[in-house]
């Protein structure tokens, strides 16, 4: 009998608990609770989960621990956490707000089916900033950062990334609009794969803004990352943004040193904080030191872009909330009130003005990279600011630098895809995220590239002290 606790199952990959299956030396019901057990105990003062659904999991996981070794499921007994946007038909969906606090769908959304299917035990919904933008319903909890619980733990899905980085799932669900996905990855120290818009289905996910919107994997590996990944992505003829995709490509199948890596120095430095910047020119180098091939490119000035994504963002978001703002306006928390009013006040010339701006930011990165495979660049430009309930439960808060966007946000413009990797650590032992971003349909690429730099690193082995 495997001792849990002593051991550090919890921090396991993926691969690990899979093994442990297929050799019979635990179960699923037992890793269930376990999971309960280790939530009941870390998450009073982590403040990941929204809604618990241990009925259900252990349910999956009795029925799963019964199941002969040539019936598993590619996810077979797997411990994941999806956020509080996706549908779970009988679970309340909330989307971090209180107007939808008894909202239970009938059905699942197509991720949550997907993963089901896979044989994943989904433990419960993790909280989001409200509607998936910046502030938090006062009603709904806000998710402290496992490295240092005043630091912010990134939004929107800051609970996905606190519920990964501190061993409370094996892997969680997020959604990135302007980079929901890699903020918390980066500010929580674990991976997040942003596919390319259309590779998932939007299917019974709360919209936030639909031209902008993508749903993907966090995980401690990218491993872990690729293989929730696999199991998510595909057509749904529910949602009619999704591709129509018969690559059956993986990273394994990639030689790296085919890869062309792009990479600019003034672009990685510029208004960034240099311990960020020097972790990843020590990425550079380790790729170097590989004989990869590692191409200077120049990088357009972004920054003029940025002010035109709050433009879409808000507008789609009103569109979303139509409903129920501003008729129940009272339900909402200040933050995402002020953004929703934001958008009911852009006009029809500003949201053309921006789409426009949006065209021609892609155009420019387009012609950047047009002579490299992917790109090599931080997540963030500073590190995780101080928090408290004044500033999750505030106004818009203004420790949002207007460039914090600046690594993320066009690349929800494009519709790229992006992974973001542990590091490195700052000299206060905050996580440092690397982005690897791709052309569309290339995240088998990317994720070979994350993996080969995982490999010969041990940052994502590091976990926070405190949830050991």
């Amino acid at each position: 009998m495997i001792d849990f606790e002593t051991n550090n199952m919890h921090y396991f990959s993926m691969q690990q608990l899979k093994k442990l299956y297929e050799d019979n030396e635990i179960s699923p019901l037992e890793v269930a609770n376990y999971m309960f057990e280790r939530i009941d105990k870390h998450d009073s003062e982590l403040k990941s989960f929204a809604t618990l659904m241990m009925e259900n999991a252990i349910k999956s996981a009795k029925d799963l621990s019964g199941k002969p070794k040539n019936l598993f499921g590619p996810l077979h007994g797997i411990p994941i956490a999806v956020k509080d946007l996706c549908y779970t038909k009988g679970v309340r969906t909330m989307g971090g707000t209180e107007v939808l606090e008894n909202f239970i769908p009938t059905f699942d959304s197509t991720v949550v089916k997907k993963l089901r299917d896979a044989g994943a035990i989904i433990l419960g919904k993790l909280n989001t900033t409200e509607g998936a933008m910046g502030g938090y319903n006062p009603k709904r909890l806000a998710p402290r950062n496992p490295w240092d619980i005043e630091k912010w733990s990134g939004s929107s899905s800051s609970g996905s990334g606190v519920a990964t980085a501190a061993g409370l799932c094996f892997g969680s669900l997020g959604s990135d609009t302007g980079g929901s996905i890699r903020y918390p990855s980066a500010a929580c120290g674990v991976v997040g794969l942003k596919p390319t818009y259309g590779r998932v289905s939007r299917y019974g996910v709360l919209d936030l803004a639909k031209s902008l919107d993508h749903v993907g994997p966090m995980t401690r590996t990218v491993k872990d990352a690729w293989d929730m990944y696999s199991v998510i992505k595909g057509f749904d003829e529910k949602d009619l943004t999704t591709i129509n995709d018969l690559d059956d490509n993986n990273p394994e199948t990639i030689n790296i040193n085919e890869i062309k890596i792009g990479y600019d120095d003034h672009y990685a430095s510029k208004d960034v904080n240099p311990e960020i910047t020097n972790a990843i020119r020590k990425v550079v180098k380790i790729f170097e030191s590989l004989n990869l091939n590692i191409e200077e490119v120049q990088m357009p000035d972004v920054g003029q872009f940025l002010s035109y994504w709050p433009v879409l963002c808000s507008s789609e978001a009103a569109l979303a909330h139509a409903e129920n703002y501003p008729s129940k306006k009272n339900q909402y928390g200040k933050w995402f009130a002020e953004w929703l009013q934001k958008g009911c006040d852009v006009s029809k010339d500003e949201y053309i003005e921006a789409s426009v701006k949006r065209d021609e930011s892609n155009n420019l990165i387009s012609n950047s990279l047009k002579n490299v495979d992917v790109l090599i660049a931080p997540t963030l430009i500073d590190f995780p600011h101080y928090v408290d309930d004044k500033i999750h439960y505030g106004s818009i808060d203004k420790n949002r630098n207007k460039d914090t966007g600046k690594f993320t946000i066009p690349f929800n413009y494009n519709r790229y895809p992006t992974l973001t990797l542990p590091c490195g650590f700052s000299k206060s032992g905050l996580p440092i995220g690397l982005q690897i971003i791709g052309k569309p349909m290339t995240e088998a690429m990317i994720c070979a590239l994350g993996a080969k730099y995982e490999q010969i690193t041990d940052w994502h082995n590091q976990h926070p002290e405190n949830y050991n």
